[in-house]
Protein backbone atom coordinates (compact mmCIF):
# COMPACT_ATOMS: atom_id res chain seq x y z
CA UNK A 1 0.00 0.00 0.00
CA UNK A 2 2.79 2.60 -0.17
CA UNK A 3 1.77 3.55 -3.42
CA UNK A 4 -1.43 5.00 -2.28
CA UNK A 5 -1.76 7.32 0.50
CA UNK A 6 -3.49 6.09 3.34
CA UNK A 7 -5.25 9.12 4.01
CA UNK A 8 -6.68 9.28 0.25
CA UNK A 9 -7.55 5.10 0.67
CA UNK A 10 -9.25 5.79 3.73
CA UNK A 11 -11.89 8.87 2.62
CA UNK A 12 -12.62 6.89 -0.49
CA UNK A 13 -14.01 3.73 1.22
CA UNK A 14 -15.57 5.95 3.67
CA UNK A 15 -17.11 7.50 0.57
CA UNK A 16 -17.86 4.41 -0.69
CA UNK A 17 -19.78 2.51 2.26
CA UNK A 18 -21.37 5.35 3.15
CA UNK A 19 -22.94 6.07 -0.50
CA UNK A 20 -23.79 2.16 -0.55
CA UNK A 21 -25.34 2.71 2.76
CA UNK A 22 -27.56 5.11 1.87
CA UNK A 23 -28.79 3.24 -1.26
CA UNK A 24 -29.53 0.37 1.30
CA UNK A 25 -31.20 2.06 3.51
CA UNK A 26 -33.79 3.70 0.45
CA UNK A 27 -34.15 0.13 -0.67
CA UNK A 28 -34.92 -1.03 2.62
CA UNK A 29 -37.96 1.38 3.63
CA UNK A 30 -39.72 0.56 0.64
CA UNK A 31 -41.73 -3.38 -0.84
CA UNK A 32 -38.64 -4.46 -2.42
CA UNK A 33 -38.69 -7.35 -4.66
CA UNK A 34 -36.00 -10.48 -4.31
CA UNK A 35 -34.61 -12.31 -7.15
CA UNK A 36 -32.69 -15.56 -6.56
CA UNK A 37 -29.09 -15.92 -8.45
CA UNK A 38 -27.50 -19.20 -9.59
CA UNK A 39 -26.40 -20.70 -6.51
CA UNK A 40 -30.00 -20.10 -5.13
CA UNK A 41 -28.82 -16.89 -2.66
CA UNK A 42 -30.88 -13.74 -3.10
CA UNK A 43 -30.40 -10.54 -5.10
CA UNK A 44 -32.30 -7.44 -4.57
CA UNK A 45 -32.46 -3.70 -5.77
CA UNK A 46 -30.33 -2.96 -3.05
CA UNK A 47 -27.68 -4.92 -3.88
CA UNK A 48 -27.20 -3.75 -7.28
CA UNK A 49 -27.72 -0.25 -6.26
CA UNK A 50 -24.96 -0.42 -3.56
CA UNK A 51 -22.62 -1.74 -6.47
CA UNK A 52 -23.22 0.95 -8.85
CA UNK A 53 -22.40 3.44 -5.71
CA UNK A 54 -19.36 1.43 -4.65
CA UNK A 55 -17.87 1.38 -8.02
CA UNK A 56 -18.42 4.86 -9.41
CA UNK A 57 -16.04 6.08 -5.85
CA UNK A 58 -13.38 3.73 -6.36
CA UNK A 59 -13.21 3.70 -10.09
CA UNK A 60 -13.02 8.00 -10.14
CA UNK A 61 -10.41 7.51 -7.02
CA UNK A 62 -8.67 4.71 -8.48
CA UNK A 63 -8.92 3.90 -11.95
CA UNK A 64 -5.89 1.62 -12.27
CA UNK A 65 -6.99 -0.97 -9.52
CA UNK A 66 -9.56 -3.41 -10.28
CA UNK A 67 -12.73 -4.50 -8.13
CA UNK A 68 -13.82 -7.98 -7.69
CA UNK A 69 -16.87 -7.40 -6.12
CA UNK A 70 -19.59 -10.24 -5.72
CA UNK A 71 -22.31 -8.29 -8.05
CA UNK A 72 -19.49 -7.62 -10.31
CA UNK A 73 -18.20 -9.52 -13.47
CA UNK A 74 -15.87 -12.00 -12.25
CA UNK A 75 -12.63 -12.11 -14.32
CA UNK A 76 -11.40 -15.73 -15.47
CA UNK A 77 -7.94 -16.69 -13.17
CA UNK A 78 -5.79 -15.99 -15.94
CA UNK A 79 -6.35 -12.36 -15.99
CA UNK A 80 -7.10 -12.08 -12.31
CA UNK A 81 -3.60 -13.76 -11.52
CA UNK A 82 -1.87 -10.81 -12.76
CA UNK A 83 -3.29 -8.15 -10.88
CA UNK A 84 -0.72 -7.19 -7.59
CA UNK A 85 -3.61 -5.79 -6.21
CA UNK A 86 -7.45 -5.50 -6.23
CA UNK A 87 -10.52 -4.23 -4.49
CA UNK A 88 -12.47 -6.82 -2.94
CA UNK A 89 -15.93 -6.11 -2.40
CA UNK A 90 -19.53 -7.18 -0.78
CA UNK A 91 -21.93 -4.47 -1.46
CA UNK A 92 -24.56 -6.08 0.77
CA UNK A 93 -23.26 -8.44 2.92
CA UNK A 94 -25.97 -10.67 4.21
CA UNK A 95 -28.81 -10.29 2.03
CA UNK A 96 -30.94 -12.55 3.71
CA UNK A 97 -31.04 -10.54 6.88
CA UNK A 98 -31.28 -7.89 4.57
CA UNK A 99 -34.43 -9.15 3.62
CA UNK A 100 -35.29 -10.53 7.03
CA UNK A 101 -35.39 -6.36 8.00
CA UNK A 102 -33.38 -7.77 11.12
CA UNK A 103 -30.64 -5.16 10.42
CA UNK A 104 -27.91 -7.63 10.71
CA UNK A 105 -26.20 -6.35 6.88
CA UNK A 106 -22.98 -4.83 5.94
CA UNK A 107 -21.31 -3.17 3.33
CA UNK A 108 -17.60 -4.65 2.86
CA UNK A 109 -15.14 -3.14 1.01
CA UNK A 110 -11.04 -4.19 1.33
CA UNK A 111 -8.04 -3.27 -0.90
CA UNK A 112 -5.62 -6.87 -1.06
CA UNK A 113 -2.70 -6.86 -1.90
CA UNK A 114 -0.29 -9.92 -3.20
CA UNK A 115 -3.22 -11.99 -2.02
CA UNK A 116 -3.27 -10.83 1.00
CA UNK A 117 -6.19 -8.12 2.79
CA UNK A 118 -4.52 -4.75 3.95
CA UNK A 119 -6.94 -2.69 4.61
CA UNK A 120 -10.75 -2.78 5.19
CA UNK A 121 -13.86 -0.59 5.52
CA UNK A 122 -17.18 -2.14 7.31
CA UNK A 123 -20.50 -0.14 7.15
CA UNK A 124 -23.52 -0.66 9.31
CA UNK A 125 -25.97 1.40 7.47
CA UNK A 126 -29.07 0.62 9.65
CA UNK A 127 -27.03 2.02 13.07
CA UNK A 128 -24.74 4.68 11.39
CA UNK A 129 -21.39 2.85 12.06
CA UNK A 130 -18.07 2.30 10.27
CA UNK A 131 -15.11 0.12 10.93
CA UNK A 132 -12.02 0.12 9.23
CA UNK A 133 -8.71 -1.07 9.73
CA UNK A 134 -5.84 -2.93 8.69
CA UNK A 135 -2.31 -4.94 9.61
CA UNK A 136 0.39 -2.17 10.71
CA UNK A 137 -2.59 0.29 10.67
CA UNK A 138 -4.84 -0.36 13.95
CA UNK A 139 -8.47 -0.47 13.96
CA UNK A 140 -11.44 2.01 14.63
CA UNK A 141 -15.09 2.30 15.14
CA UNK A 142 -16.76 5.81 13.82
CA UNK A 143 -19.15 6.73 15.04
CA UNK A 144 -21.51 10.16 14.80
CA UNK A 145 -17.67 11.69 12.69
CA UNK A 146 -16.05 10.38 16.29
CA UNK A 147 -13.20 7.71 15.73
CA UNK A 148 -12.20 5.23 18.37
CA UNK A 149 -9.46 2.75 18.74
CA UNK A 150 -10.97 -0.95 18.82
CA UNK A 151 -8.60 -3.93 20.25
CA UNK A 152 -9.23 -7.85 20.32
CA UNK A 153 -9.53 -8.52 24.38
CA UNK A 154 -7.12 -11.15 25.67
CA UNK A 155 -8.69 -14.51 26.82
CA UNK A 156 -9.86 -14.91 30.05
CA UNK A 157 -8.15 -17.83 31.84
CA UNK A 158 -10.62 -20.30 32.89
CA UNK A 159 -14.03 -18.22 31.87
CA UNK A 160 -14.26 -20.05 28.24
CA UNK A 161 -14.70 -18.69 24.84
CA UNK A 162 -17.59 -16.24 23.28
CA UNK A 163 -17.81 -18.02 20.04
CA UNK A 164 -19.71 -16.23 16.95
CA UNK A 165 -21.91 -17.93 14.52
CA UNK A 166 -23.68 -16.89 11.80
CA UNK A 167 -27.40 -16.33 12.08
CA UNK A 168 -28.88 -18.24 8.61
CA UNK A 169 -25.88 -20.82 8.10
CA UNK A 170 -25.38 -23.37 10.05
CA UNK A 171 -22.77 -26.08 9.90
CA UNK A 172 -23.11 -29.52 11.96
CA UNK A 173 -19.04 -29.23 11.45
CA UNK A 174 -19.69 -25.81 13.67
CA UNK A 175 -21.05 -28.21 16.51
CA UNK A 176 -17.88 -31.12 16.80
CA UNK A 177 -15.56 -28.09 16.76
CA UNK A 178 -17.00 -26.43 19.63
CA UNK A 179 -17.39 -29.81 21.13
CA UNK A 180 -13.13 -29.34 21.84
CA UNK A 181 -13.53 -26.50 23.42
CA UNK A 182 -14.44 -24.80 26.23
CA UNK A 183 -17.09 -22.64 25.34
CA UNK A 184 -19.02 -20.30 27.46
CA UNK A 185 -21.25 -19.04 25.07
CA UNK A 186 -22.41 -18.83 21.54
CA UNK A 187 -23.75 -15.88 19.68
CA UNK A 188 -25.84 -15.77 16.40
CA UNK A 189 -24.70 -12.50 14.50
CA UNK A 190 -25.53 -12.00 10.73
CA UNK A 191 -23.18 -11.06 8.00
CA UNK A 192 -19.77 -9.67 8.80
CA UNK A 193 -20.74 -8.15 11.71
CA UNK A 194 -19.08 -10.98 13.42
CA UNK A 195 -15.97 -9.70 12.17
CA UNK A 196 -16.72 -5.84 13.98
CA UNK A 197 -17.42 -8.12 17.05
CA UNK A 198 -14.25 -9.48 17.39
CA UNK A 199 -12.79 -6.37 16.69
CA UNK A 200 -14.04 -4.51 19.17
CA UNK A 201 -13.01 -7.12 22.31
CA UNK A 202 -16.85 -8.83 22.63
CA UNK A 203 -15.77 -12.19 21.61
CA UNK A 204 -12.90 -14.58 21.48
CA UNK A 205 -13.36 -16.64 18.07
CA UNK A 206 -15.05 -17.08 14.75
CA UNK A 207 -15.12 -20.09 13.05
CA UNK A 208 -16.64 -20.72 10.00
CA UNK A 209 -16.92 -24.24 8.11
CA UNK A 210 -19.49 -23.49 5.55
CA UNK A 211 -19.56 -21.92 1.89
CA UNK A 212 -18.24 -17.92 2.04
CA UNK A 213 -16.39 -16.01 -0.74
CA UNK A 214 -13.43 -13.64 -1.06
CA UNK A 215 -15.56 -10.58 -0.99
CA UNK A 216 -17.83 -11.91 1.96
CA UNK A 217 -14.85 -12.02 4.07
CA UNK A 218 -11.54 -9.19 3.04
CA UNK A 219 -12.58 -6.74 4.77
CA UNK A 220 -13.40 -8.04 7.97
CA UNK A 221 -10.30 -10.49 7.95
CA UNK A 222 -8.07 -6.96 7.70
CA UNK A 223 -10.43 -5.28 10.47
CA UNK A 224 -9.24 -8.00 13.00
CA UNK A 225 -5.80 -7.82 11.82
CA UNK A 226 -5.62 -4.38 12.60
CA UNK A 227 -7.30 -4.76 16.22
CA UNK A 228 -4.62 -7.39 17.07
CA UNK A 229 -6.81 -10.58 16.13
CA UNK A 230 -5.54 -13.09 13.33
CA UNK A 231 -7.29 -15.20 10.94
CA UNK A 232 -5.98 -18.72 9.42
CA UNK A 233 -7.22 -21.41 7.69
CA UNK A 234 -8.65 -24.58 9.75
CA UNK A 235 -5.33 -26.14 8.95
CA UNK A 236 -3.63 -23.07 10.35
CA UNK A 237 -2.34 -21.94 7.09
CA UNK A 238 -2.61 -18.52 5.92
CA UNK A 239 -5.92 -17.37 4.60
CA UNK A 240 -5.37 -16.02 1.18
CA UNK A 241 -7.36 -13.72 -1.62
CA UNK A 242 -7.16 -13.72 -5.85
CA UNK A 243 -7.45 -17.37 -5.70
CA UNK A 244 -7.98 -19.51 -8.60
CA UNK A 245 -11.81 -20.49 -7.07
CA UNK A 246 -12.97 -17.95 -5.01
CA UNK A 247 -14.68 -19.53 -2.47
CA UNK A 248 -12.72 -19.61 0.34
CA UNK A 249 -11.94 -22.46 2.76
CA UNK A 250 -13.16 -22.76 6.19
CA UNK A 251 -11.36 -20.47 8.11
CA UNK A 252 -11.00 -19.24 11.90
CA UNK A 253 -10.89 -15.70 13.30
CA UNK A 254 -9.26 -15.39 16.37
CA UNK A 255 -9.14 -12.42 19.20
Amino acid sequence: MAEIALDSLKAAFIEAAQAAGREILRVYGTQFGVECKADDSPLTEADKAAHAAIKAVLTERFPDIPILSEEGRHLPYNVRRHWPRMFVVDPLDGTKEFVKRNGQFTVNIALAEHQRPVLGIIGVPVQGLLYWGGPDIGAFRVEDGRETPIRTRKPEPGQGHVVLESVSHKSPDMDAYLATLHVRQRVEVGSALKFCVLAEGKADLYPRFNLTYEWDTAAGHALVLGAGGSMTGLDGGPFLYNKENLKNPGFVARA
